[in-house]
């Protein structure tokens, strides 16, 4: 049996998060006097590790600053996620449930995580929506340097014991698509996310909801059959 990756992305493209990172990214800048980015700005980074997001954010703040925000996010983005319960205020998209399911249940098909989110966010997100078990591989920015660096979707591939040629990223991203590349897979964007679908013009496929990711999947793995 010959053994397909599949890797996800989380934010912006199994879990709509975006109220809590806009929020929490105000918070962040708030505490340090500065006015909050826009919507735009903020979602345009999301997927970079904090510690590179943030200087792109305040490129004016220096090193002590950056790090006194990155703190201040994350501490504002779990006490918004306490508050509310991660379900809620990071609740899954339409459809993603079914297709991580469906996915699961080929035996064929290993699945994964490469994620900007930190371990302690990931975790809490799995618990909250009934996901154990669900990601044999789970790559966060705590051990990686951050996207579109290829390390997440390297290590996910030796962890999964999957070749490139079988090994599919998926994500909402520029960022993704690039770590993608970089390692050298295919890559299937998704519509619904937090870049335009203009800025994933490099994608295998790109889709407009979950319904359609189990046959995008198989029109990027006959390219690579042989």
């Amino acid at each position: 049996m010959r053994l397909r990756g599949v890797i996800f992305d989380v934010d912006g493209t199994l879990v709509d998060s975006q109220a809590d990172i806009l929020a929490a990214m105000a918070g962040a800048f708030e505490a340090e006097g500065l006015s909050a980015p826009s919507r735009d700005a903020v979602l345009g980074i999301v997927g970079l590790s904090l510690d590179v997001a943030i200087p792109m954010l305040a490129p004016t703040c220096d090193h002590a600053a950056c790090t006194r925000m990155v703190q201040g996010y994350k501490d504002a983005y779990a006490g918004l996620r306490r508050l509310q319960g991660a379900d809620v205020s990071s609740p899954l998209y339409s459809g993603a449930r079914e297709a991580l399911l469906s996915l699961k249940e080929q035996d064929e098909v290993l699945l994964g995580v490469a994620t900007g989110k930190s371990r302690r966010g990931l975790d809490k997100l799995i618990e909250a929506h009934g996901l154990d078990g669900i990601f044999l591989t789970q790559q966060v920015a705590d051990d990686h340097p951050s996207k579109p660096n290829p390390s997440m979707i390297l290590q996910a591939m030796w962890d999964l014991g999957v070749e490139a040629c079988d090994t599919v990223m998926i994500g909402d991203t520029s960022f993704d698509m690039d770590m993608a590349t970089a390692a050298g897979v295919s890559f299937i964007g998704v519509a619904w996310g937090y870049h335009e679908v203009a800025r994933l013009a490099g994608a295998d496929v790109v889709i407009e909801d979950f319904a359609q990711l189990e046959g995008a999947l198989e029109t990027v793995w006959s390219k690579t059959d042989v």
